[in-house]
């Protein structure tokens, strides 16, 4: 019985993390589609990112979305996730940019830009996550406290690997020279 009983539970396991909800809406993928250079995709991102901080602050508070609102059936805990997942993304697309950008020529300026983004993104979302963490331990939710608490460690590493990027120097295209 338990072998028969392994794989259905395997199964169930793989189909739920496929039916995951999408953390970002349908426009908000068509903007980071369109958003080719590194600084304004990640200003989409981010602005994403503190649109969930903000849902799931209200959420906390008691208010009600509007219908329509493409985040309206998000909990506050689906929202702190799609947060996380939204920095992830965010930091692999910066990432990404500036291993590709020492192979080609790029434009050291964006990653500057989307970098400054990040920092200044982070900042303000580290005080807002701690709101939200006071919220949480009032209102004894256990699972969001955590998912809280996962958001805060992201979005610090998110500022130091910012401030960690600033700090460095970034060569321009012009200052690259091809081999002879």
């Amino acid at each position: 019985m338990t072998r028969h009983l392994i794989p259905v539970l395997l199964a169930l396991a793989l189909a739920a993390e496929l039916h995951a909800k999408e953390f970002l809406t349908d426009k908000e993928i068509e903007l980071i589609q369109d958003a080719q250079e590194i600084d304004s995709r990640t200003r989409v991102y981010l602005d994403a990112a503190e649109s969930r901080l903000k849902a799931a602050d209200e959420r906390l508070a008691g208010k009600e979305p509007e219908a329509g609102d493409p985040l309206e059936f998000f909990t506050a805990e689906d929202l702190i996730d799609a947060y996380c997942r939204i920095i992830d993304s965010v930091m692999h697309n910066l990432d990404e940019t500036y291993r590709t950008s020492r192979k080609r020529i790029a434009d050291p300026e964006k990653i500057r830009r989307a970098l400054k983004a990040l920092k200044g993104s982070a900042e303000r979302n580290e005080s807002e996550l701690e709101i939200l963490k006071r919220l949480a331990e009032e209102k004894q939710k256990e699972e969001l406290w955590n998912l809280v608490n996962k958001a805060i460690e992201i979005t610090q590493g998110a500022r130091e690997g910012a401030e960690y990027g600033l700090s460095q120097k970034l060569a321009s295209p012009s200052s690259k020279r091809s081999p002879r």
